[in-house]
This record gives C-alpha cells, structure tokens and sequence, in this order.
C-alpha cells in the first residue's frame, strides 16, 4: 500500500506539472487531473505481462515528452512570454547553450545540462516504477469490472472537459460545475498537434502574402536623402519599460533629455514615435527581418519561410538607388549566410570589427566600439557612395554585465581601453541571485547604450546622417515589469528630413508621446521609402 501511494503521488505531480511560470504556486497541487485515474484503471487491466508492457512503454513516452513540452513551455514564457513551439523553436536549444556558456563559463554550464539529463532519466526511471506498481495489482472479476466502468466514466469526463477548454463544445454550466478537475496534461498534448497543423497552414499564408508587394514595382526611393547616409541603429532589449517602469524611467528619459539638448544645441532635428515588435525576450532576428522584409516574423517559420522567397527588402531598395548596404553585427561569432538574402554589400560579423579587447561575458564587444567600428570600417572612407547601414548594437543584452563607460573616441583604438570595466564587478551567475540586481543592471545596460549613440550621433552633427534608432524588443518580463510589446524609434539627423516624420504624429525630441499609436514593425520598410521619397 505504502508503495502504491508513492506511485500515486508521482503520477500525481507529473500530471499537474505546470507549464506556465503565473502557474507556479501552492494551488496547483490543488488541481485534480482527471486523466489519472484513466491511466490507472488502463495499466491495472493490461496488468504486467506483455501487453502491459507495451502500454506502460506507450504512457511513459507520451507523459515524458508532454513533460518536457511544458518544461520548453516555461523556459519561452520566462524568456519571450509564449508557449515553445515543437516545429519552429529547437533552434533556440543550441542559442540558449551558447548563452548559457557566455553567462557562467563552460564548466558549469555543462554541469547544468549534465544534472539536467541525469534528472530527466531518474523522472523516467521513476516514472515507469510507478506504472509497474499499479500494472502488478491483481483484481477479482468484480475488480475488473469496476475497473472497467471507471475507465470509460473517467474518460468520458476527460474528453468533455478537454472539448469544453477548447471551446469544441460548450456543456450546461451545471456539468462544468460538477466536473472534479482538469484534464490538463492531456489537452496541452492535443493543443501540440494542433499547433503543429496551424504551423504548417501560417507558413502556407506567409508564403502568399512575401510574393505580394506593393512596393516592388514602384521606386526609385530614398531621392529626399540626397547623398546623405542613413543609420538604422538597433538598441537591444529597449522597449516602452524604459518610459513606463518607474525603475528605469528616471534614468533613461533623463539621458534622452540631456542627449536631446546637446544634439539640439549642434543644429540636430529628433522626433520620436513607436514601434511594435514581433515578441519579446530575444530572437532579435526576428524584429530586423520584419522591419528589412515588411512581413510580420513573430516565429522561426516564418523567418525561415522569408529566407527561401524572393522578398525584396530595405536594402534591396536602397541598392537601386544607389546606396551601399552594410550590416554591422557584433554577435555574431560566426559567419552569418542568411545575410546574403537581405541585400548586404558588406557583412561585418564580430571577427571582422577589429575587437582586441576582452569579451563582457556573453556581450563581444562594446557599442561603443561597434559604432566606432563602424567609422573606421565604412564612414571614414573617401570617397564612397552614400551608405544604409544597419547596426544591432549588443551592450544591454542579458546578463548585463558587467558594463563600461563612454569614453573619448579617440582613445578607443583596438578596444583594449574598455578590458578595465570587462574584468570588474560581480559576474553573472552571482548577480543573477537577486532579480532585483538583474533589474538594476539591465537599467544601467540600456542607459550606456543610449550615451554611447547619443555620443556617437554629436560627433557627426558636423555631418550628420539620418540616424533611426529603435528597440529590437522589451526584455522578459520579469525584467521588463510592462505586457506590451512596444520599442521607441528615434529619428535624428539633419531637420529637412526629421520634418518628414512630422506627417506621422511623432513627437519633437527624444521622448515619445506615450499616446502616440504605435507603428507595427512590418509597416516600418514601407513608412521608410515613403517618408523618404519625393512625392
């Protein structure tokens, strides 16, 4: 009896696993599920021959993958506020590897995922344990007969509650009230194959809609710039918590302001509005490909789809009129050949910015140095054509530490300069102890990242480019604080061109009017060529 009712209890817990972080408290073991006894009456009436065997084999594997299912579940809501999605997300794995590693060494990081394959084989162990337990009870006829009726009774109550959270059916309120619990576990496997199907048929529409654009048989564009460059400056992880969350509003908007005054004072324009990423958390990617493409990336499907289509981007437009495309990507450690899609004349990847200093954990290199990269590499060359460039700046990306200061340009050289801070102050795996440290360090990350464009955009106030600066994304949401998934846009340059943003209800300066609508990312290409181009 003892081990029975340790059985019982395991088999509980893993059918109440929670899969969402909000779900993660006391009540959950309150929860009843209701596929438990449908998995007890089965393996007691398969019993331990053969037959049993197989289906303790079958329940095992199934409970064990929906386990990991909501296990993947958890970890993408903490970090992008949505579900994992099995067709579209194991690229995220060897991602979070390579963060992990960048975060707290090599060496722990490979103790972590050891200690987590060692945990999900014991879970397996003892969850086939448990099944043996119950498949060897041994019942009387009458016992079987039970058995049997308790088996269909509770399946049938099973399929109902599942249609029923599903909205396949709606039962009288009275049935609902007398239902026991939730058949949760079974429903998020179903919700998987129903995903899976959904997947497929989004990634049908998506190729539809990339081979229809309204802007490709028009142009030329970007006639209003005139010979002048245009930066497209990607600040990582800032988003509209920087003027909502009272914990980094104070610090943030007073850098905008200050930035405001000194670029105001060199004869800058600056109008600021709103942008709507595609997610929140991380893929990056995913934001610059929906603003280059004009097609809405909120998954790894659709941005593979955009890959393989003949979607002709920002840069491609910008190419056509003469301009020189150039990616600056500071985190990539390896050559990036999906770039070749987007337009780029030139790809500069981490390797190629010239960075001798030391690494900031999991960040390469200093914005500040990216931007001055991005001087020495293309800028500063004479004589050349006007230049786009796109610049994803890698500074207040997490673990946000540790962070350096703005130094004089001059001085930066090979970037060994920036070794005094890259080397100092607690390292990630002690900061991140305390989410009230990670907040803090993630308010001073963003607001270095701001400095160091400001600083950047006044050295060229002599001859400025058109710089739009905006957030990729917000940050998760533990860190965030907000549930929207706006980013600030900044446009700054010369005032003949500022003006044209004028048209869109942007405000003058370096703080967006918080009720101003925001601008859906895919909208941006479109808005860009338009705003640029004469009538």
């Amino acid at each position: 009896m003892i081990r029975a009712a340790v059985a019982l209890a395991f088999l509980y817990l893993i059918l109440i696993q929670p899969n969402h972080p909000a779900a993660m408290t006391w009540g959950a073991l309150a929860m009843f599920p209701l596929e438990l006894p449908v998995v007890l009456a089965a393996v007691v009436l398969a019993g331990a021959g053969r037959l049993g065997q197989v289906l303790r084999a079958a329940v095992l594997a199934v409970l064990m993958a929906i386990a990991l299912l909501k296990l993947a579940d958890l970890g993408t809501f903490i970090a992008f506020n949505r579900g994992f999605n099995l067709l579209v997300d194991t690229h995220l794995l060897p991602a979070a590897w390579v963060l992990l590693q960048g975060s707290i060494g090599p060496g722990l990081a490979g103790a972590a995922a050891l200690g987590a394959v060692l945990a999900v084989g014991l879970v397996a162990v003892a969850l086939w344990w448990a099944l043996g337990v119950w498949a060897r009870v041994s019942l009387p006829p009458l016992g079987r007969a039970v058995a049997w009726v308790l088996l269909l009774a509770t399946g049938a109550v099973a399929v109902a509650e599942i249609g029923q959270a599903r909205r396949a059916w709606a039962l009288p309120p009275a049935m609902v009230q007398t239902i026991p619990g939730a058949a949760f576990t079974a429903r998020v496997g179903l919700e998987r194959v129903a995903q899976f199907r959904e997947t497929r048929a989004d990634i049908a529409a998506f190729r539809a809609a990339a081979r229809s654009d309204d802007m490709a048989a028009q142009g030329p564009f970007f006639g209003l710039l005139d010979g002048r460059d245009m930066i497209l400056v990607y600040v990582e992880s800032y988003g509209r918590s920087s003027f909502d969350n009272p914990l980094y509003r104070p610090t943030h908007t007073g850098t905008l302001r200050r930035i405001g005054q000194e670029l105001g004072a060199r004869g800058l324009a600056m109008r600021s509005g709103w942008a709507t990423a595609p997610m929140v958390g991380g893929q990056s990617w995913l934001a610059h490909g929906s603003v280059a493409s004009g097609l809405w990336l909120d998954t790894q499907a659709r941005y593979r789809a955009l890959l393989v289509s003949q979607r002709r981007t920002l840069f491609h437009f910008a190419q056509e009129a003469g301009l020189r495309t150039v990616a600056i990507k500071p985190a990539h450690i390896f050559p990036w050949p999906e770039g070749a899609f987007f337009g780029f004349d030139a790809i500069y990847n981490a390797p190629d910015l010239g960075y001798a200093g030391e690494p900031f954990n999991w960040v390469t290199m200093p914005d500040q140095f990216t931007l001055h990269a991005l001087d020495r590499l293309e800028l500063g060359q004479a004589p050349r054509p006007p230049i786009l460039a796109q610049v994803a700046l890698v500074s207040s990306h997490a673990p946000w530490v540790p962070i350096p200061e703005v130094v004089d340009w001059d001085k930066i050289g090979d970037g060994t300069i920036f070794n005094q801070w890259a080397l100092s102050g607690d390292p990630p795996d002690v900061v991140w102890r305390d989410h009230d440290r990670v907040r803090d360090q993630f308010r001073l990350a963003v607001d270095y990242s701001l400095q160091a464009v400001g600083a950047w955009a006044a050295r060229h106030a002599d001859n400025p480019p058109l710089i739009i600066m905006l957030g990729d994304h917000e940050p998760a949401r533990f860190v965030s604080g907000v549930e929207g998934f706006d980013v600030p846009v900044h446009v700054i340059g010369p005032p003949d061109l500022v003006a044209r943003f004028a048209a869109l209800g942007w405000a003058e300066g370096m703080i967006p009017d918080p009720q101003t609508p925001a601008l859906r990312m895919d909208r941006v290409r479109n808005m860009l060529l338009q705003q640029l181009t004469a009538p």
